[in-house]
C-alpha cells in the first residue's frame, strides 16, 4: 500500500470524478476569471488623474470609487457563495461572467461620473463570484492533501491581477485613452464567459435546488433569503473563533496588499522623480513578480506541511496546515513593511530597496494566503458550508481592503509612509498571533461549537 493510500480521505470518491488534466483546466479557467475583478480594482490607479480630468473632478473622488469598489466586492460574497450551494457552481459562474462583461462595457462608455460609479460597483459585485465560488469549486475537486497547491494556482489570478493591473493601465494611459483599460477588461470578461460556457463543468456534487421544488414563490423567497442573508454568513464567522482568526489574517494580508499598491504613484513617483503613468506602472511589476514566484511555491509548501504532520500524527488535523504560514505572518511580512516604509520615508537605499522588499512581500503573501483559504475549506466542507465560510472570509477581507485603500493616501500625508507601514506591520503581526492560537487551540474551538449545535 502506498503512503497516499495509508491516509486516504473517507470521501475520496468525490475527488476522483475528474481526471488530472480536467482538474487543471478547471483551475486555469477559474484562476483567469478570478483575476478580473481584483485587476479592475487597481488597473485604473495609474490613470486616476486622466479619469478625473475627463469627469472634471479630483483624484480623491476617483480613488474613492476604488475603495467603494472593494466594499461591493466584500458585500457580494455572502450572496454568490450560498447561491452556488443551491444551484451549483457552474450556473453562478456563467451568469456573473456575462454580467461582468456587460457592466465593464458600461464602464467604458460611461458618459458622466455617476454612471462611472454605478457601472464600476455593479462590475465589482459580479467579480467576487469567482473568488468565492472558484475557491469552493477547487475544494470540490481536490482532496485536502493536494488542495493548497491547486488553490495556490487559483489564487495566482486573484493576487497577480491587482499587481499587474496598474502596469497594464499605465501602458494604456500613456499611449491611449483611459477608456481602453475598460475595453480590455470587457474583452477579458467576454473571453472568460466563453471559457466558462464551453469548458467549466459542474463541480459541486450536492446542490440543494431540490429544496425549492414544490414551494410557493413566497416560500422560495424566504428560503433564498435565509441562504443569502449576510448576517447568516457573518454569524458563521462569529460562531467559529478559528474562522474569525483566519479571516482577520487574510484581511491583514489584503489590507497590506492594497495599502501598498494604491499609493505607489503618489509615494514612489516623487521619491524617484518619475513622471509618467508608464514609469509608475513598471513599479507594480515588483510585487507582481513576487506573487508569481509565490504561486509556484506557496501552495506546495502548505501541502508539504500537511503531509508531514499526517505522518507524525497518523491522521489529518486541519489546523496543522496553518503552521505553514506562521513564519511569514509573524516575521517576514511585518519586516518587509517596516523596511519598505522607513527606507522610503528616510530616502535611504535608493530604488533597489523598495523593489526588492515588494518582491519579497509578494512571495511571502502567497506562502500565507493559500494556507488560510484552504483551511476554511478543510473545516467547513464536511458540513456543506464551505462556500459560506469562504464568503464570510472575503466579506471581511475586502472590508479591510476598502479601508486600507481609502485611508492610505490621507494617512501617508498625515503621518508619513513609515508610520503607516508600521501600523500595517503591527496588524500583520497581531493577526499572525491569532493564526498561531488557531493552530494550537482551533480543534478544541471547533469541537466546542459543534457540540453546542
Amino acid at each position: 500500500m502506498s503512503d497516499s493510500d495509508d491516509f486516504r480521505e473517507t470521501d475520496a470518491d468525490q475527488y476522483e470524478r475528474f481526471p488530472p488534466y480536467r482538474k487543471a483546466i478547471i483551475v486555469a479557467i477559474l484562476s483567469f476569471c478570478a483575476a478580473l475583478s481584483p485587476m479592475s480594482s487597481t488597473s485604473v490607479l495609474p490613470a486616476v488623474p486622466e479619469v478625473a480630468a475627463t469627469y472634471n473632478t479630483t483624484g480623491s473622488v476617483i480613488n474613492a470609487s476604488n475603495a467603494v469598489y472593494l466594499v461591493f466586492m466584500g458585500l457580494a460574497g455572502p450572496f454568490w457563495g450560498p447561491l452556488s450551494q443551491i444551484w451549483g457552481r457552474r450556473p453562478i459562474c456563467l451568469v456573473t461572467a456575462f454580467l461582468f462583461f456587460a457592466f465593464s462595457v458600461g464602464t467604458a462608455l460611461a458618459p458622466n461620473l455617476p454612471a462611472f460609479y454605478v457601472f464600476r460597483l455593479l462590475t465589482a459585485f459580479q467579480g467576487t463570484s469567482f473568488l468565492v465560488v472558484g475557491s469552493s469549486a477547487v475544494g470540490d475537486v481536490y482532496e485536502p492533501r493536494a488542495r493548497a497547491t491547486a488553490l495556490g494556482w487559483f489564487l495566482s489570478g486573484n493576487m497577480i491581477g491587482p499587481a499587474f493591473g496598474p502596469f497594464i493601465g499605465g501602458v494604456i494611459a500613456t499611449f491611449s485613452s483611459w477608456r481602453a483599460i475598460f475595453w480590455l477588461q470587457s474583452a477579458m470578461g467576454g473571453f472568460g464567459t466563453l471559457m466558462v460556457f464551453f469548458f467549466l463543468p459542474e463541480t459541486y456534487p450536492h446542490p440543494s435546488k431540490g429544496d425549492l421544488v414544490g414551494q410557493t414563490p413566497a416560500e422560495k423567497a424566504k428560503l433564498l433569503w435565509h441562504k443569502v442573508n449576510p448576517f447568516r454568513v457573518a454569524g458563521l464567522l462569529l460562531s467559529y473563533p478559528n474562522l474569525l482568526f483566519a479571516a482577520l489574517a487574510t484581511s491583514a494580508l489584503v489590507w497590506n496588499q492594497y495599502s501598498l499598491l494604491t499609493p505607489i504613484r503618489y509615494v514612489l513617483n516623487p521619491r524617484f522623480n518619475l513622471t509618467t503613468p508608464l514609469e509608475s506602472g513598471l513599479l507594480y511589476i515588483a510585487p507582481g513578480g513576487g506573487y508569481l514566484i509565490g504561486t509556484l511555491l506557496g501552495g506546495r509548501w502548505a501541502d508539504y506541511i500537511v503531509r508531514s504532520w499526517i505522518h507524525k500524527r497518523g491522521e489529518r488535523v486541519p489546523e496543522d496546515r496553518l503552521k505553514s504560514c506562521l513564519p511569514f505572518m509573524l516575521v517576514i511580512l511585518p519586516a518587509c513593511m517596516l523596511v519598505y516604509g522607513w527606507t522610503v520615508q528616510q530616502r535611504s537605499g535608493g530604488m533597489a530597496v523598495p523593489i526588492v522588499v515588494m518582491v519579497l512581500q509578494g512571495i511571502a503573501q502567497l506562502f500565507a494566503i493559500p494556507s488560510l483559504n484552504t483551511y476554511c475549506l478543510d473545516v467547513m466542507q464536511p458540513k456543506g458550508r464551505s462556500a459560506e465560510a469562504v464568503a464570510g472570509n472575503y466579506m471581511l477581507r475586502y472590508a479591510f481592503a476598502a479601508v486600507g485603500s481609502g485611508a492610505v493616501l490621507p494617512a501617508v500625508e498625515a503621518i508619513g509612509v513609515g508610520w503607516f507601514s508600521t501600523i500595517s506591520a503591527g496588524f500583520l503581526f497581531a493577526s499572525g498571533l491569532g493564526v498561531w492560537a488557531t493552530s494550537t487551540f482551533g480543534t478544541k474551538w471547533r469541537e466546542r461549537v459543534d457540540s453546542s449545535d
